[in-house]
């Protein structure tokens, strides 16, 4: 494998299924999503059938509470293995350039693998690879039991790189004509259009990798954002994938000692964006909490009193605009519940942004026994339909604007964790590319 150590790449060997197989099938979205809508993997399950598909190959969180888990993961490893050894998947050396075209938009991307060494998930973390919201310890477990038997590794991590220029991905994209096209389809499920291309032509290579390395030098990020030399340089943010990212660093941490520092693991395959690109937009997560047990909002008036009120809203419009048009340092946050809709403001918020103040209020409430559990939404009408549900509250939030993440992270470290969605759960990656880890 080619590296590139200062700017912590890795040129990989992706494997992709051999000519004849239904991509269609084939490729399916991140298992993080739907995970209150089973209804949406029954009906994948029923598309796919019995064909070769990334279904096999991953674990739907859907699942994650159900009997089975221990069989399902077993099936998995071994459907990794048997895609490896009959012919299924097929080798190609270079990167991947990627066009996803989905609700009137098109983002493009560079498939590549990201150095786990240089990327540190703790809170306050300084390295070159960096998360952006707060780490859940707690969920890496089942993650960690998926992937460390797994022969192979999908992404659906998709890291940011902040290039106003337009110097990295988008050369690559003009240059497309002459590279391989890799695949052409349509996925499933109303998802878009999905185009990749391999980077095998070593000038294009060059480009790219100059480009990022232009993007790391200290003079260059210390002039962008206006601080300090002693500001180590933040080249790669997360976007989407985070506790991906983060189970994959544990892994690495875990086993580098037996296995040496050049092993496959060390690495870990992403999706790169540029966090400017006109395709790419960030849309808030909200909140559901299901099977409430006690009043939400007296718990939520005795948390923040004085500071706490509570509005109610004619209709969702109207809950919606008060949420997107306020202004100054009070939080507003828009509730759906069987009851209708309303607004929560909070003069006195234990956070910069709504969602921070929010979430730890929440996590208080459940862990006091509250309600059965919380679940992060990324469609409105979604969380609309759950929220009037008998027994539910749904949270509204506002949208964070992209432009403010890096310069954000940088100064004040992880945001809260759920912060922003990279678009709407139907335009999530769908798994595509694998690449071998064992």
């Amino acid at each position: 494998m080619k590296n590139y150590p200062s700017i912590g790449i890795q040129i990989p060997c992706i494997y992709l299924p051999r000519p004849g197989i239904d991509l269609a099938k084939w490729a399916v979205i991140a298992c993080d999503q739907f995970t209150s809508q089973p209804e949406y993997w029954s009906k994948v399950e029923e598309l796919v059938g019995n064909a070769p598909s990334t279904l096999n190959l991953i674990f739907p969180e859907v699942y994650l509470d159900m009997p089975g888990k221990d069989e399902r993961i077993q099936h998995i490893q071994q459907t990794m293995q048997d895609y490896l050894s009959g012919g299924t998947l097929v080798p190609h050396d270079g990167m991947v350039y990627v066009e996803r075209s989905v609700s009137g938009k098109t983002r493009k991307g560079l498939v590549l693998a990201l150095d786990l060494e240089l990327y540190d998930f703790n809170k306050g973390s300084q390295s070159l690879i960096r998360a952006t919201e707060g780490t859940i310890i707690e969920r890496l477990p089942p993650r960690i039991h998926i992937r460390e038997g797994a022969r192979l590794e999908l992404p659906h991590i998709l890291v940011l790189i902040d290039d106003p220029e337009c110097t990295v991905i988008e050369p690559v994209g003009k240059s497309k004509t002459h590279l391989n096209k890799l695949y052409d389809f349509e996925l499933m499920a109303g998802s878009g259009h999905l185009n990749g291309y391999l980077v095998d032509d070593p000038s294009i290579e060059t480009g790219a990798v100059t480009a990022l390395e232009q993007l790391a030098d200290p003079s260059t990020f210390t002039s962008k954002y206006g601080i300090g030399m002693d500001q180590p340089v933040l080249l790669f943010a997360m976007g989407d994938g985070n506790h991906s990212l983060a189970t994959a660093k544990a892994i690495w941490e875990k086993k580098k000692a037996q296995v040496g520092m050049d092993h496959p693991s060390r690495y870990a395959l992403v999706e790169i964006e540029n966090v400017h690109d006109e395709g790419l937009e960030f849309t808030p997560i909200h909140r559901v909490v299901f099977g409430v047990k006690r009043d939400i909002f007296s718990a939520m008036q005795a948390t923040f009193q004085p500071g706490y009120s509570f509005t109610h809203c004619q209709d969702q419009s109207a809950m919606v605009a008060r949420v997107c048009q306020s202004t100054g340092s009070s939080q507003i946050i828009g509730v759906v519940s069987s009851q209708g809709y309303g607004c929560v403001e909070i003069t006195n918020p234990t956070s910069n942004l709504p969602v921070g103040t929010l979430q730890t209020f929440l996590d208080g409430f459940l862990i006091q026994g509250g309600a059965e559990k919380i679940d992060y939404i990324h469609g409105e009408q979604v969380l609309y339909s759950l929220g009037h549900t008998p027994g539910n509250i749904a949270f509204y939030l506002p949208g964070m604007n992209k432009s403010d993440l890096f310069t954000t992270v940088i100064l004040d470290g992880a945001l809260p964790r759920k912060t922003f969605s990279m678009g709407e759960a139907h335009e999530k990656r769908f798994y595509m590319e694998c690449r071998e880890i064992a």
